[in-house]
C-alpha cells in the first residue's frame, strides 16, 4: 500500500514540477507577443491560442500537484486549530464524500464532450490558429483521474494517521503553506 501511494506522489510531483515551467513559459510568450504586436505591427492568432491552452494545461495537470501539497483552498477556521487525528479524518472524510464523487461526476459528464471532439479532431474555429482543441478537453478527464489518484492517497495516508500507521505531517515543514490569519 505505501508503494502505491509513493508512486501516486512521485507521479502528480512530477507532473507539478514539469508543468509548472508553462508559468515561465507564458510569460515569455505574452511578452513576445505583445512586442510583436506593438513594435511591429504583426499579430499571431496562434500565439495568442498557445497561452489559452498552457494557462488550461498548467491548471488543470498541476491540481494533483497541489492537491500533494496541501494548497488547496479550504475552510480553515476549524481545520487550523484540530488535532491531526482530527485533520486526518476531515481529509479522509472529504475525499470519500466529496473530491470521489466530484472527480468521477466530471470524468462521466465530460466523456461525450471530449470523445465527440475526438471524434471530428475539434480544432481552433480561426484558420490560423492551433488545430488541437480536442487535445485540450482530453485535459478535463486527465485532471480528474490525477485528482482521483491524488485522492486515494489522501484517504490513505488518513487512514494510516488514523491507525497510528504514519505519524502526520509537520506543521512547520517546507510544504506546508504559511498561514495568512
Amino acid at each position: 500500500m505505501t508503494k502505491l501511494i509513493s508512486l501516486i506522489d512521485a507521479l502528480n510531483e512530477r507532473i507539478g514540477r514539469t508543468v509548472a515551467w508553462l508559468a515561465l513559459i507564458m510569460v515569455l510568450v505574452q511578452f513576445i507577443i505583445v512586442v510583436q504586436r506593438y513594435v511591429f505591427g504583426i499579430g499571431s492568432i496562434w500565439m495568442q491560442e498557445s497561452i489559452v491552452y498552457m494557462h488550461g494545461f498548467l491548471f488543470m495537470l498541476a491540481a494533483g500537484y497541489t492537491l500533494l501539497h496541501n494548497g488547496h483552498v479550504r475552510v480553515d477556521v476549524f481545520y487550523r486549530q484540530a488535532t491531526p487525528h482530527r485533520k486526518a479524518l476531515t481529509d479522509l472524510c472529504g475525499t470519500v464524500f466529496f473530491l470521489m464523487p466530484v472527480c468521477v461526476a466530471i470524468i462521466w459528464l465530460a466523456w461525450p464532450y471530449v470523445s465527440n471532439s475526438w471524434a471530428i479532431f475539434e480544432g481552433s474555429k480561426e484558420t490560423s490558429g492551433i488545430h488541437g482543441v480536442f487535445l485540450l478537453k482530453s485535459v478535463i478527464i486527465v485532471f480528474a483521474v490525477l485528482m482521483i489518484l491524488q485522492g486515494v492517497s489522501l484517504a490513505a495516508h488518513s487512514v494510516r494517521i488514523l491507525t497510528g500507521a504514519e505519524t502526520p505531517p509537520d506543521p512547520t515543514s517546507a510544504d506546508t503553506p504559511p498561514e495568512l490569519f
